[in-house]
Order: C-alpha cells, then structure tokens, then sequence
C-alpha cells in the first residue's frame, strides 16, 4: 500500500520548492512521502464564462425580434444567457417587451405560476393586452381541462372566465362579449361590409388594429358569412311560405 501511494502523490512532483512537492518519512530504507494539502484554486480569467453586455434597448429589440419569428426555443435561450447582475437589471425587470417575452417563454413551458405573476405584477400597454389576455384565458383553460380531465365547453370556458377574471393590468376594464371587446367587434364589422373576404393583406391589418391574431380575424369573418349566408337562406323560406 505504500508503494502504491508513493506513486499516486509522487507524480505530480517536481522537485524542492514546487508546489506539489512532500515531505518523507524518516523510517529507515522506506521512503513514504507523507501528502500536504493542496494550494488553492483560483479562477483563470482565460477560462472564464462570457458576459453578454447588451443594453437594455439592445435586449429589447432581440425579444422583440425573436418573438414576431415565433422562434420560442431561442427566445428563451436569450432570456437564459442574460447576466443576473446586469448593470441595469433593474430597468430591465420593467421593460415591456423583455417581459413580455418571459411570459411568452413561461406560457409555452408549461410555466403559468410563472406567467400569473408577471401579467399581474406589470402594467402592460394596450398594444400588448391582446396576446397577454389569450395566453391568460389559455393557461386557466387548460388547466382546468386537466384538473377535469376533459375538454372544456362553451359552458365550462365561460365560467372559468368568471372565476379568472382578466387582470386589470392587461385589461383596460371595457366589457368584453364572447372574448371580443365591442370596439374589436364594430371595426371587424365595418370592415365586413366593405369586403367579406378579406385578403392575406387586410386580415394582418386588421389583426393589427384590433390586436386579434390573422388567425382569429379570418375565422370571425368565416363564420359571420355564414351567419348571413343562413339568415338569408331562412328569409327566402319565409318569402317563400308567404307567397304560396
């Protein structure tokens, strides 16, 4: 055992005055080297982890800019690399764009505590409410689907809206009407009577304007032509039945 000690401590040796080097014992024709501690560690500068300087504007726009690709995964690798002591954290933590880009990640990960507490904690502008409220509503949905362990109806979605109410932080406190504000409603009707089949172009404007996804805005146009469509049908039954 000693032999085999001797060769573990004695090869990083170098001879007197070098760091590694062991004082030995003083039994006669044995030498064990009897092992010291180990000076201490200290960091390489060389070795050491980046820091990304972005300013707080620079950071922003990276969100920003991640967040219109739909690019989810690297929106929050960003968010990860950022510094924890950043000289402006404190700016940071307030910027609108950087945190709606952590609510962004944190929906998308599952994470709604998370996501809870950044839309109630911040006032956002109305610019941002339209997204932040559809991500609101969908968390609670679907946390309720999985505490039922079913899907959720017309009837269940309503209530949970009741018992989750849109915080006033991405609400501006006018009454909605089946998740659409009247003001959204009146402009996507006056668009309806100008054109019923919006272009690529006009749904994205209108998505715009009314801060509904293209999405949303085609399937409120789909199904008022088919309201119409039915009306219409329904009156030429009547007209129909009359003149007999």
């Amino acid at each position: 055992m000693a032999l085999g000690l001797s060769s573990g401590l004695c090869s990083g040796s170098t001879g007197p005055g070098s760091g590694g080097h062991s004082e030995t014992s003083s039994s006669p024709g044995i030498s064990v080297p009897i092992p010291v501690a180990p000076a201490p560690m200290l960091p390489n500068p060389m070795f050491a982890l980046p820091t990304l300087n972005f300013t707080v504007s620079q950071v922003a726009a990276v969100c920003e800019t991640l967040e219109e690709s739909g690019d989810i995964e690297r929106l929050a690798r960003f968010l990860w690399s950022l510094p924890v002591a950043h000289p402006n954290i404190s700016e940071l933590n307030k910027n609108e764009a950087v945190l709606r880009a952590r609510a962004i990640v944190s929906f998308h990960s599952g994470n709604f505590r998370e996501l809870y507490s950044i839309l109630e904690s911040h006032k956002f502008t109305k610019g941002s409410h339209g997204k932040l409220q559809a991500m609101w509503l969908e968390a609670h949905y679907q946390e309720a689907e999985k505490l039922r362990g079913r899907a959720l109806g017309p009837v269940d979605k309503y209530r949970v809206r009741k018992k989750f109410p849109l915080p006033r932080t991405i609400w501006d406190g006018e009454q909605k009407t089946h998740c659409f504000k009247e003001r959204t409603r009146s402009l996507l009707r006056e668009w309806y009577l100008q054109d019923p089949y919006p272009n690529p172009t006009k749904k994205r404007e209108l998505a715009q304007a009314t801060g509904l996804t293209p999405t949303q805005v085609g399937n409120w146009f789909k199904n008022r032509r088919q309201r119409d469509r039915a009306a219409a049908a329904k009156n030429r039954c009547t007209n129909t039945w009359l003149n007999l």
